[in-house]
């Protein structure tokens, strides 16, 4: 696997972690948690700043961009999905950054909201992650030279260093520390959602 590759799929890592943790405190809260502004906030500001931005950053910025030059459509095939998918997904984050910046007490609608939309982010994500890491990651990896590979794992180094300067990506992983360690990922329900995953 070449480095520009097993970073991504590392971060995916991470990014699943969250997204159990997510399921586990919208399964929680559907048996009588209370939900807790500022925890929606905690969700949001992870999948905007570091799923998003940082994660899927690199790939539409870098990764993507590589494989267009090489011929592939942006339009269509793979590429056209994942832009997609990633759209989608920023639409779910962005109800769920909607409730998190709001005040007082969580209303019923705002409630409904975010067990809504964490119940289609987090497959949607899920499926997402695997296309990219059994599908696109691949693809590009026999799409793109070796030097190529190289040119973008810099890229990426520089892409990092952007959101290092001002401790934003450090600040980012201990959210995901913090978030996974109040509401644990079920390693259980995490398997069994995996089995339901095409792309297999």
């Amino acid at each position: 696997m070449t480095k520009p590759i097993e970073i991504l799929m590392k971060e995916h890592r991470l990014i699943e972690q969250v997204l159990g943790s997510l399921e586990t405190y919208a399964a929680e809260a559907e048996t009588g948690l209370a939900m807790d502004r500022p925890v929606v906030a905690d969700y949001a500001a992870f999948f905007r700043g570091f799923a998003d931005a940082c994660h899927h950053g690199k790939e539409e910025d870098i990764l993507f961009q590589r494989m267009i030059e090489r011929g592939m459509p942006r339009e269509s095939g793979p590429l056209a999905v994942m832009l997609h998918e990633h759209q989608v997904g920023r639409r779910h984050v962005g109800a769920l950054h909607q409730v998190g910046e709001g005040a007082g007490l969580l209303g019923v609608v705002e409630r409904q909201s975010v067990l809504e939309n964490a119940a289609g982010f987090v497959p949607l994500l899920r499926t997402h992650i695997l296309k990219e890491d059994r599908i696109l990651y691949p693809l590009a990896e026999r799409l793109l030279t070796g030097p190529e590979m190289e040119t973008m794992e810099a890229s990426f180094k520089s892409f990092e260093a952007r959101w290092r300067v001002d401790g934003s990506y450090d600040r980012l992983q201990r959210l995901a520390e913090k978030l996974q360690t109040t509401f644990r990922p079920d390693p259980g329900r995490m398997a069994a959602a995996a089995e339901l995953l095409p792309c297999r």
